[in-house]
């Protein structure tokens, strides 16, 4: 059953996007040129990044409170990241466009051909491609539903946490912290707090999910696409068993120096999407761990509590491993994608040919790179600094407390 929906999710106009472009559009992200479908959309973006101001509003009423303050700068701080994420990818859709069709379109070009290799590499990524995607949206599924069922799971836990809020000496568990114009603590305000909040959570699940797996599986389609060009380069005079011509040679040479400039202009124009949304989340993510790390480490925090914490950590771990160990990958492959010229049989081919093959040798050494704006890449030594630094936030919040 579940493998007959997910089957419904590809389309042959993108072999590789499928899934991650109907998550898009279902979250209001792909948008169409015009409509009201976009006016709604775009509303919905707006109602959004109202909330966060709430959030923010709240955190301000609420920061002498430092375990509240916590919990609420711990969840306010995503929130912001996802409306960051949802207005730059609709506020430059027409960037993200170029990207999309750049990839759908040299995908289909290549599946066209007879060639076993690239077909079997872009069979390996899609498929890796689609792992990463469904397993991202799991756990973000997993993490939206702990986080909605959270105050149940608090006012379940204890009946005698259940007779004081019964008797109004401590108010209800909320969801998340945010500002209302009205008592949110008890009676109808309550209920419109919790399923405000609810719909809130489900739409930030929906863009996070969405997003990350779009931008992950075009990191992928960048590395499986470095190692089609290497193996390219490898066969740009045949298999071995015999030289292709020197017009056949030249055609191939200009194919795989085309190929590399198409996969450095376009690298570049994602990473000028990206770059500065995962600047703004790597400078909070080292906040947020820290504040997780610290409530789940508190000794007034419930069980539930730190169930809830503890699940929405290895969240945020995970959102980060992902961009950083793509990203790892994207640069490694770029730097080795010259071996393939140099295994090559270029050593029987004429001078003027060599020489063609050094231009490409050249060309092959500009790598590509994807960056968390203009100080750190996306590489697994920046994942490992970003930890010790959340780390020392840590030791020295709790040191300060003691």
């Amino acid at each position: 059953m579940l493998k007959k929906y997910v089957s419904r999710l590809q389309d042959p106009n993108h072999p590789l996007l499928g899934p991650t472009l109907w998550g898009l559009q279902s979250w209001g992200m792909w948008q169409p040129n015009s409509g009201l479908s976009r006016i709604i959309y775009n509303l919905i973006h707006l109602a959004a990044i109202l909330f966060v101001l709430s959030q923010y509003i709240e955190l301000w009423l609420i920061r002498n409170d430092r375990e509240s303050a916590l919990r609420n700068l711990s969840v306010t701080m995503l929130s912001s990241v996802c409306v960051v994420k949802a207005g730059t990818f609709v506020s430059r859709q027409r960037h993200w466009r170029d990207v999309i069709n750049f990839v759908s379109t040299l995908e289909r070009s290549q599946l066209k051909k007879t060639d076993k290799t690239t077909h079997d590499v872009i069979e390996g990524y899609t498929k890796y491609s689609r792992s990463v995607t469904y397993f991202y949206w799991s756990l973000v599924t997993a993490t939206v539903f702990t986080l909605i069922l959270a105050p149940l799971g608090v006012y379940l836990s204890s009946a005698e946490q259940r007779q004081l809020m019964g008797n109004g000496t401590i108010p209800y568990p909320e969801i998340m912290s945010s500002w209302f114009p009205f008592e949110k603590t008890k009676g109808v305000g309550y209920w419109v707090a919790i399923v405000e909040h609810s719909l809130i959570i489900f739409y930030g699940g929906g863009i996070v999910a969405n997003y990350d797996a779009n931008a992950v599986a075009l990191m992928s389609f960048f590395c499986g696409q470095l190692e089609v060009l290497s193996a390219n380069c490898k066969a740009i005079f045949g298999d071995g068993s015999g030289l292709v011509s020197y017009s056949e040679a030249m055609n191939r040479i200009k194919e795989c120096h085309l190929h590399h400039l198409s996969l450095i202009k376009y690298s570049k124009i994602l990473n000028s999407l990206l770059s500065p949304v995962l600047f703004i989340y790597v400078i909070i993510c080292s906040l947020m761990i820290c504040a997780s790390a610290s409530q789940l480490t508190n000794q007034s925090t419930t069980t539930m509590q730190r169930i809830w914490v503890a699940e929405y950590l290895v969240a945020l771990i995970a959102q980060l491993f992902l961009y950083c160990w793509h990203g790892n990958k994207v640069s490694f492959m770029s730097e080795r994608v010259d071996r393939g010229v140099y295994e090559s049989e270029w050593w029987q081919c004429g001078v003027r040919l060599r020489r063609c093959v050094l231009l490409l040798g050249g060309q092959l050494r500009r790598t590509i790179l994807f960056a968390a704006g203009p100080f750190s890449t996306l590489t697994v030594a920046t994942f490992v600094a970003i930890l010790k630094g959340s780390y020392s936030y840590y030791a020295l919040l709790s040191n300060n407390e003691d």
